[in-house]
């Protein structure tokens, strides 16, 4: 089962799912397409906040394309809500948290 977080909607999950299928998605796009019900401005927001949490990368002029990050939740890999990996799994868009404190 994917762990979405709480500042997620059931849209997110369906624009992940396409830019994943078509490997980027203008905004514009999405909001045409028959399985989005939501306005273009709500599509714009909500792909910026999976942006914000690192599971889409804007490219610019509205398109985004999905990280490795959103590929991890898609595949129910990733913890959306705490923002880590399950079962220990790694990405090469997750952040390092790994620093040698040898003098």
């Amino acid at each position: 089962m994917r762990q979405s977080g709480t500042w997620m909607t059931i849209w997110d999950d369906r624009i992940l799912e396409i830019i994943r299928n078509e490997d980027a998605g203008r905004v514009g796009d999405l909001a045409e397409r028959d399985g989005i019900r939501i306005s273009q401005s709500s599509v714009s927001r909500r792909c910026g906040k999976l942006a914000d949490h690192g599971l889409l990368k804007p490219l610019g002029n509205g398109v985004y394309t999905i990280t490795d990050r959103g590929k991890a939740y898609l595949d129910e890999e990733y913890d959306a809500e705490n923002e880590v990996y399950l079962n220990g799994g790694s990405s090469l868009d997750a952040p390092s948290t790994s620093e040698s404190t040898e003098p």
